[in-house]
Order: structure tokens, then C-alpha cells, then sequence
């Protein structure tokens, strides 16, 4: 249980979602998500934002030089569709619910949000973040961002075995697979990535790894035609600092495949659940150019983004919570799915 208690920052959030004004107590559901700057010149600014500091200007240039790559992040615009097509979901069942976006490390930022929630009537709300797996170094930064809102809240920690998650994923594998194969004249061996965390923190208990390997493997069961030597799984994105990352990388597993004869991969980030630097950057040319150093193609399912179960699923997730219960008492409800 954790207090009620104002939340100070004036700012008011973005929002692209239409809003109604309110009649009498009224429910929400606030979607979080990482963000990302609008332009590669926002990207000091972005940084200095996820760390707290400034970083070196050779940190600083390489990411510049990404997005400057990649052209534009799509986060943003693909986490409010995400948004609009889950209240279209929940319009159906729930009319007088309304779903906003909140970003950690950019704009609309989660203080913001939340005070347009409270400005907006909402008292209780399902706080889902949009990364299915519990990790304290996302799912918790989160949490901490998210402070003491003056409403209710009940905020989902995990919802990485979703059935709908699993579908949505799997929907993708096998068409992107398929096509892959057809292209390549062969069965492609899939690497399924995630986004690494420092090693520490699962040998200190975290919850991620063991929820990322369960997605990967709930997906490949799926998929009735996947074998169980069709796929691996591997973890990406590894930071430069702070120690030993969790691996094995996907460098080292395109190579491992490469071993066994493999002229060609399929990749499905189950970590990430739209376009973003790290699939479109990570992935679609950091890996890509790997594989072809190796003398490899290398292909890439499609990210959920805004796929009809994906949405279905977040709408699940929310209208599963909204049905419970309220609290009877004006406090913060903290309930974990696991």
C-alpha cells in the first residue's frame, strides 16, 4: 500500500487522445513507454534524460548517428496508435474509460500525463507498461517515474504469457518466416532477442530472463510448424558500461549458426513490441551488416506495433483490472500478476 499524495509538476501532457469531460468518477488506463527524441539533435537532451547526466560527446555523436541513420524513431506516433486502438477496444465494454500515454524519458513525460489524468476527473486507473517482461531496470524506472498520482492505480508488473501477446507474436513469426524461407530457398534457424540487462540484476532475483525465455518458447508452441532446433534465443542491445551484460549476444549465436552451416537468420525481437532504434538501427543494419560480414542474409519479423491482437491483448490486460473490484479505501493498489 502506498499513500496518495499530489503530484507537482504543472506540465501538462501532449496527449493526442480525444477526451471528454468528465461525469462524476471516472476510470483510466495509462499506457508507459520508454520514448525517444523527435530529432537526432534532441538526443543529448534524451540522454541526459535516461542517465541523469551528461554522457561523453563520443556516446553522444554514436547515437546521433544512429537515429541519424534510421531518419526518425517512430515510438512516439506507433505507442499513441497503440493507444487509440485500445480505447476503440475498450469503448466497446467499457465506454467511459479513457487511455492516455505516458513517456519516461521523453515528451508526453509520466508526470505530465498524470496530472492531465487528474485534471481530467480520472480516480482509479490500470497502469500497463508496454514492456510485457518485469525487469527492474525497465518495468521498475517505470514504477519509480510513475511517484504517488492523486487516483488510484493498479499497475500491472508482467503480462509477458498473455495469450494474446503469444498470438500477436506469433501471427508475425510465421508470416515473416515463411516469406523469409521462400526467399532464401531454405529453413532459416529464428533468433528469438531481447533487450540485455546488466548481470547483476538477475543474479540479484530479477524476473526478466526467465520471462523473456518463457515468451520465446510460448511462441515457438505457437507455431505448430517450428521444430525445437529451429530457434535460439538471444539477448541484444548490450550497454557499454556497468559490468558484465546478460548474453549470449546475437553476434555470438549468428556466428554459432553460422557454424552448423546456416547461410541465412530470422530474427523476432519478443522484447519489444514496436519500431524503435533498437530494432530498426540494432537489428535492421547493426546485425544485418554482421550477418553479411559473415557471408549471411539476415531477415526481421514484423514488430506488433499496432496489430489487431496486440491491441486486444493491452485491452485484455486492462479490462481484466478494471473489473476487479475498486479499493474501498483512497489508496495506491499495487497488485502483481505473478
Amino acid at each position: 500500500m502506498v499513500r496518495r499524495s499530489a503530484v507537482n509538476s504543472p506540465s501538462t501532457a501532449d496527449q493526442s487522445l480525444p477526451r471528454a469531460k468528465p461525469r462524476g468518477p471516472s476510470t483510466g488506463v495509462l499506457l508507459l513507454a520508454h520514448g525517444n527524441p523527435d530529432t537526432p539533435d534532441e538526443v543529448p537532451e534524451f540522454l541526459r534524460n535516461i542517465a541523469g547526466r551528461p554522457l561523453p560527446p563520443p556516446v553522444v555523436e554514436e547515437i546521433k548517428h544512429r537515429y541519424g541513420l534510421i531518419g526518425h524513431s517512430p515510438l512516439t506516433e506507433i505507442t499513441m496508435k497503440q493507444a487509440n486502438g485500445v480505447q476503440r477496444e475498450l469503448e466497446r465494454v467499457r465506454p467511459r474509460t479513457r487511455v492516455y500515454v505516458g513517456m519516461r524519458n521523453w515528451k508526453p513525460f509520466i508526470a505530465d500525463t498524470v496530472q492531465q489524468m487528474a485534471r481530467d476527473g480520472i480516480t482509479n486507473a490500470v497502469v500497463i507498461c508496454l514492456a510485457p517482461q518485469n525487469s527492474q531496470t525497465s518495468v521498475g524506472l517505470y514504477r519509480r517515474a510513475l511517484g504517488e498520482p492523486p487516483f488510484a492505480i493498479d499497475f500491472v508488473e508482467n503480462w509477458h504469457d498473455h495469450p494474446l501477446l503469444i498470438r500477436a507474436f506469433a501471427e508475425k513469426l510465421q508470416a515473416g518466416w515463411k516469406r523469409a524461407g521462400d526467399e532464401m530457398g531454405a529453413r532459416l534457424p529464428i533468433i528469438y532477442t531481447a533487450h540485455s540487462v546488466p548481470s547483476r540484476t538477475i543474479e540479484a532475483g530479477d524476473p526478466y530472463e526467465q520471462q523473456a525465455r518463457e515468451t520465446a518458447e510460448m511462441v515457438a508452441m505457437e507455431v505448430p510448424s517450428l521444430h525445437g532446433d529451429d530457434w535460439t534465443f538471444a539477448f541484444q542491445s548490450q550497454g557499454m558500461s556497468g559490468g558484465a551484460w546478460l548474453g549470449p549476444t546475437v553476434e555470438d549465436t549468428i556466428l554459432a549458426l553460422q557454424a552448423k552451416g546456416h547461410r541465412g537468420v530470422f530474427i523476432q525481437p519478443i522484447g519489444f513490441v514496436c519500431d524503435h532504434v533498437e530494432v530498426l538501427y540494432d537489428i535492421d543494419i547493426g546485425f544485418r551488416q554482421f550477418a553479411g560480414k559473415q557471408g549471411m542474409r539476415l531477415w526481421r519479423a514484423e514488430s506488433l506495433n499496432d496489430s489487431p491482437a496486440f491491441l486486444a491483448a493491452i485491452a485484455d490486460v486492462a479490462r481484466s483490472r478494471l473489473e476487479q473490484p475498486e479499493p474501498t479505501k483512497p489508496l495506491v493498489q499495487i497488485k502483481s500478476k505473478g
